[in-house]
């Protein structure tokens, strides 16, 4: 993987937990990706301190939500009969 892949997955790791944060009002503790002192604007930094940030970050968010009961969904029959309509 090339740097500025790494780079863009960085950046979108840090969205993913930012859409989680705001739509579950819950802060998902990122210490150990924190105390690598890297975001994704460090382009300076090398390739294997953006790869071990994303992996971290996203050891972290996974298993925040990990940790979290999961969300009931409720099953409505009348959502089942309505019909999707496709533009030709």
């Amino acid at each position: 993987m090339q740097k500025e892949e790494l780079l863009h997955l960085h950046m979108l790791m840090i969205h993913i937990k930012k859409y989680y944060e705001g739509i579950s009002n819950e802060n998902i503790k990122t210490d150990r990706y924190s105390s690598l002192e890297i975001s994704p604007v460090h382009i300076h930094r090398d390739k294997n301190a953006h790869k071990n940030a994303l992996l971290t970050l996203g050891d972290e968010i996974v298993s925040h939500i990990h940790g979290r009961p999961l969300p009931v969904v409720t099953y409505s029959s009348e959502s089942a009969l309505q019909k999707v309509s496709a533009e030709n």
